[in-house]
């Protein structure tokens, strides 16, 4: 009886999926979100198509906290800067949407690198504070340059095209953000086999002995940041084509403890670990919401008091899984899967 994985070459242990099952199941799966259009609902496709965009974010703070150790709370800013540079890309310049979302991500690296540049000397909180004020300096800028931003009123984004297609309904965007979604999770997953993604996870497991060693500590710090806002800045093109229509009031500071919610729910340093928690933190406010409406007519009070529940079950969550699960639900998930690659002898 064959019981676990033995590798025997370098390019065994080196290989993206470790079994021939758990490549067919990626394709299997893949394939499963390629029907999600045809089968849900128009309120299911909106929650499809706004786990793709929240994978996307998860995966590029999970880049900079997770596998570097940056602490950032400005996603929600880098966010905005993606999201707004769609809007003048594609309003003013009518550029198609292959051009306007990887420029949107190469903008928003260039503000992600220039905000990052106080890592060198800062760290912890500290370095979290420092991201902290990018919000604020990136909210003050979309409120008040009115010609880009369109200031406190809010600016319209045309649909997605690109020649005679055009992108216009969530089913639609769906087929856009899905590719774009799996393409930046396979990057990022051959990123970390890469001498780039080693030095990062040198730098988060001990910056001092990694300079050392010979790895350029600030470079590999800005790298880090570019990368990850690119991903932010993908995230928030995709959001403006979905939305619309975006003002200030879109990113609010609690989308960016939302997004650090996730790495923290999903696993810090775990690519996987990106996609559950993007997933559970989109759902649990929609489940709640269900829950809410379903017992209104019992508890009518229960409507008026979403809000503060959506909170207090948010806070609840993070609390338990850093009590009880502090590696994640990507942990559970490899745990689980262990068990059953070691059977019988997985004690």
């Amino acid at each position: 009886m064959r019981c676990g994985d033995f590798r025997e070459t370098y390019a065994e242990d080196m290989a993206l999926f470790e079994t021939a099952f758990a490549r067919r199941a990626m394709f299997a799966f893949l394939a499963a979100m390629m029907a999600v259009p045809w089968v849900a609902s128009a309120f299911w496709l909106d929650v499809s198509l706004r786990v793709l965009i929240a994978v996307v974010a998860a995966t590029g703070l999970n880049i900079l906290t997770g596998f570097t150790g940056q602490i950032s709370l400005g996603n929600a800013a880098f966010l905005a800067v993606g999201a707004y540079s769609t809007a003048y890309l594609a309003g003013h310049w009518n550029l198609p949407f292959p051009l306007v979302i990887p420029a949107a991500g190469l903008i928003t690296a260039l503000v992600g690198m220039i905000f990052g540049v106080p890592s060198l000397r800062l760290k912890g909180l500290y370095l979290a504070v420092a991201t902290l004020a990018a919000h604020f300096v990136i909210e003050f800028v979309a409120s008040h340059w009115d010609s880009v931003t369109g200031g406190v009123n809010g600016i319209s984004i045309p649909a997605a095209k690109m020649g005679p297609l055009v992108l216009a309904s969530d089913r639609q965007l769906y087929f856009l953000a899905l590719p774009v979604a799996a393409g930046l999770l396979l990057f990022a997953r051959n990123l970390f086999r890469t001498k780039v993604g080693k030095a990062f996870v040198a730098i988060r497991d001990q910056d001092i002995s990694s300079e050392v060693m010979g790895v350029n500590v600030f470079r590999y710090k800005l790298l880090s940041f570019a990368v990850s806002s690119f991903y932010v800045g993908v995230a928030g093109s995709l959001l403006a084509y979905q939305a619309r229509i975006i003002s200030p009031e879109n990113f609010p500071i609690s989308v960016a403890i939302d997004q650090l919610g996730m790495i923290i729910i999903g696993g810090l340093g775990s690519l996987l670990g990106s996609v559950f928690g993007a997933v559970f933190i989109t759902l649990l406010p929609e489940l709640l919401r269900l829950v809410t409406g379903a017992l209104s007519t019992t508890f009518p009070e229960l409507t008026t008091l979403f809000a503060s529940v959506k909170m207090g079950v948010f806070g609840l969550a993070i609390v338990l899984f850093l009590i009880f699960e502090p590696d994640g639900m990507a942990a559970r998930w490899h745990h689980i899967k262990n068990y059953w690659k070691l059977y019988p002898f997985s004690y």
